[in-house]
């Protein structure tokens, strides 16, 4: 009896020493580079990699894999080094209670650099995410591929290459640039679906300021050349910007909120609320068609609680993209902005419509688009950009979603603008037009121009007979009844009645099924 209670306790004192030990090994490897490490990133205004993911999730939400991974690099002297977890972390954790995987690089372990175990450990919780269908983050902060390992590294960035396309359509991938992420890193986050940005913290391009003067001779500063306003008002890389880590992770949070898990699935509904009273909907839009307006107005007249959670709102700002609720559910908007060039199509506004609509088609999102456009924008540099060539994207976009799509036509759809703002032609489920929607080929001026040229040449007065003739065609197209008298309008209804028929056509349109013809897939125009 005394021997048996005496390996009991030799058992259980062997178990404490155990885990003693397994607790200072993890407060060691958890301390990344170290104190001086940590300091040097918090002088820098930034979160460890540790301290990001623990901000970002729910509180003890947070499950770490492969803690004690290292790098297994021999040359250069690299058999002498410990890189504790080879410089990235990776785990589960939570959102809102939604399950979600993550990994975020850790700059104080030899600057986040990349080598072959460090990418395992990424393809490792990405072959995770998408096996078990949640969303995956992924933070960058890395000074790029480990020279050291030679080709290991540049193996590792193609297998990560790999995965986000494999997962793109399944799951919802987000890329978080929290410090610099340069050469063939970049390529991951543009193959994800959103990407945040964070001022005078993120820097991202394919060749820094040392290569470009040196083989250019041209000077330029990281943030000038790839900083966060960089991408989110010129490049159109980023999709969100923010002043601060903590505000980025708000907006994460924000975002995962609007979208569902996986593919498989729907955005988690949330209660219904009615738009805030204020100003009323058929105040908004200004009865001469020349006056500008704010669109975003219109969203939150008819969203939940006129909420509307804006993307990409500082890149091509003549179209409007982001998503609102209407009675608890998620829903896609893009929307014409006539307070930015009339709020007309163009190479930038057409590519990041066309991104957004395939993002919720591939999602279950549904689509509502406002429409007020003159058409394309003309001109030589547009010509010379491949305005054909991007414009189409937002047609093929359109006619390739399977979602509901319902269209409200508000007040200008001219030309080619008007066939591919999700057009009865391009298979829109529902197109409703106010009374103050003009349909037609192009804006009266112009058509009276052309069709009644030999008239206006001919008369005594010509200006007197071209203002005339474009009275008569105001008369006969501005307006949506011809458009409707040939089945191509739906419903002509008053602007308060807008989220009413906007919500009654996507309860019928719930269990819309559409067949297409058998393929591997499509080619869209990139």
């Amino acid at each position: 009896m005394k021997k048996g209670i005496l390996n009991l306790k030799s058992n259980f004192m062997s178990l404490r020493s155990n885990v003693l030990d397994l607790r200072k090994r993890k407060r060691e490897v958890q301390k990344g580079g170290g104190d001086k490490a940590i300091e040097k990133q918090a002088k820098m205004g930034k979160l460890t990699a540790r301290e990001r993911i623990l901000a970002l999730l729910d509180k003890n939400s947070f499950h770490e894999y492969d803690l004690f991974v290292e790098h297994s690099a021999k040359d250069f002297g690299m058999e002498s080094k410990i890189l504790h977890g080879d410089g990235v972390i990776i785990g589960t954790g939570t959102i809102y209670n939604k399950p979600i995987c993550i990994f975020a690089q850790d700059f104080t372990v030899a600057g986040g650099s990349l080598g072959m175990m460090h990418a395992r450990k990424i393809t490792k919780i990405m072959d995770h995410a998408l096996k078990m269908r949640v969303p995956l983050i992924g933070i960058n902060d890395s000074g790029g591929a480990r020279i050291q390992e030679g080709v290991n590294s540049l193996a590792g960035y193609g297998e990560i290459f790999f995965r986000n396309t494999l997962a793109s359509g399944v799951i919802p991938q987000i890329s978080v640039i929290l410090g610099p992420c340069a050469g063939g890193a970049v390529y991951s986050p543009a193959l994800t679906d959103f990407v945040f940005v964070v001022e005078n913290i993120s820097k991202m391009f394919i060749t820094g300021p040392s290569v470009i003067k040196s083989v250019l001779g041209e000077e330029i500063t990281m943030e000038e050349l790839g900083g966060a306003r960089v991408h989110a008002e010129l490049t159109g890389n980023a999709h969100f910007f923010s002043t601060s880590e903590l505000e980025c992770f708000e907006q994460i949070k924000k975002l995962i909120s609007y979208i569902p898990r996986n593919n498989g699935t729907k955005a988690l509904p949330f209660p219904p609320k009615p738009p805030k009273k204020g100003k009323k909907i058929e105040d908004i839009v200004p009865g001469d068609p020349r006056i500008p307006y704010d669109v975003r107005d219109i969203i939150k007249s008819v969203t939940d609680s006129s909420e509307f959670f804006e993307i990409m709102e500082s890149f091509a700002p003549n179209i409007v993209i982001g998503f609102g609720r209407m009675e608890g559910d998620t829903v896609g908007f893009v929307a014409n902005q006539p307070m930015v060039l009339a709020g007309v199509l163009d190479t930038d506004s057409s590519d990041k419509a066309g991104r957004f609509i395939r993002y919720c088609d591939a999602f279950n999102i549904p689509i509502v688009t406002l429409e007020d456009l003159p058409g394309y924008l003309p001109g030589v540099d547009q010509e010379h950009a491949g305005v054909i060539r991007h414009g189409a994207k937002i047609l093929y976009a359109y006619s390739e979603a399977t979602v509901p799509k319902v269209t409200v036509i508000l007040r200008k759809a001219y030309g080619g603008g008007y066939i591919a703002m999700n057009s009865r032609h391009l298979r829109a489920d529902f197109v409703f037009a106010w009374p103050t929607a003009e349909i037609a080929v192009m804006g009266p001026e112009g058509a009276a121009n052309i069709v009644f040229r030999k008239e206006i040449s001919e008369a005594e007065n010509p200006e007197e007979v071209r203002q005339e003739k474009i009275q008569e065609y105001k008369k006969k197209f501005a307006n949506p009844y011809v458009a409707a008298a040939q089945g191509y309008i739906d419903e002509v209804i008053e602007p308060k009645e807008t989220r009413g028929r906007i919500l009654h056509a996507m309860k019928v349109s719930e269990n819309k099924s559409i067949a297409l013809p058998r393929k591997k897939h499509g080619i869209p125009p990139f």
